[in-house]
């Protein structure tokens, strides 16, 4: 699964070597702390966002890596910027601008929780390869058919992405460049040889793997070590301060 491995950055820091299913357990409190917080609680996504910042300096990340990366969210932050001007509510004036102080409180929650959630996700994808992350949730039981998709998609998803080019390229030697609403059928039809291909392939490997007696489960070469007590508490310090901070925070003044 090298090939898969684009986030993934290969080091020998501390959080790399932690066991991948104490970081995806870390991962899901870190995440979920982050969500109960309320978003009138300013400070304590600044916390949050320090811990991770900290997080990726010790995981030796640049901070460009990460802010090229974090662009997957960019849908979402044009929902949050639409916000202020769609929520009914008491008006602010912002400079020349008038807007919804409930839509403004709600564009910012949707701002800081998405940010953080995809901060925490790329440290994970940073420091764990993808076939760590699958052993990891093998070890935390997750249903092993949905693991065997999941790897099987992976593993054949950079096969697709070359047939595609190849048929681009194959119609640009054609003189056809299909760019235009009008010539979006030749892409269509691209687009449905594509997945019958992929469709056909997934017969063969099916009947490869039934010709081999394969009766519903995938040995695993190399599987992750049984996390320590002292993996675990350095994986879950930072989801528990984070846990200490969402508590604090929900408390009624």
């Amino acid at each position: 699964m090298n090939l898969a491995d684009g986030l993934h950055r290969p080091g020998d820091s501390p959080v790399h070597r932690l066991r991948p299913q104490a970081k995806i357990v870390a991962l899901f409190a870190f995440t979920c702390a982050i969500a109960a917080t309320p978003r009138e609680a300013v400070w304590a996504f600044g916390v949050y966002a320090l811990i991770l910042a900290g997080l990726f300096a010790l995981a030796r990340v640049p901070a460009t890596w990460v802010l090229s990366r974090s662009l997957v969210e960019s849908p979402f932050l044009l929902l949050a910027l639409a916000f202020p001007f769609m929520v009914d509510g008491p008006a602010v004036r912002i400079g020349i601008l008038q807007v919804s102080e409930p839509g403004l409180w709600a564009g910012w929650n949707l701002f800081a929780k998405a940010t953080l959630g995809v901060w925490a996700a790329l440290l994970l994808s940073a420091t764990t390869p993808v076939a760590g992350v699958l052993a990891g949730l093998s070890r935390l039981r997750c249903p092993e058919i949905l693991l065997q998709i999941t790897a099987f998609a992976i593993r054949y998803a950079h096969l697709t992405v070359a047939e595609v080019t190849q048929m681009r390229l194959a119609r640009l030697a054609r003189c056809d460049d299909p760019r235009f609403l009008w010539q979006a059928g030749a892409l269509a039809r691209s687009l449905g040889v594509v997945f019958i291909r992929s469709f056909e392939r997934g017969e063969r490997v099916w009947q490869a793997m039934a010709a081999r007696g394969y009766t519903g489960r995938l040995p695993l070469e190399v599987g992750p070590a049984p996390a320590s007590p002292l993996q675990w508490s350095a994986a879950l310090a930072a989801p528990a301060l984070a846990a200490g901070i969402a508590a604090w925070t929900a408390v009624p003044a």
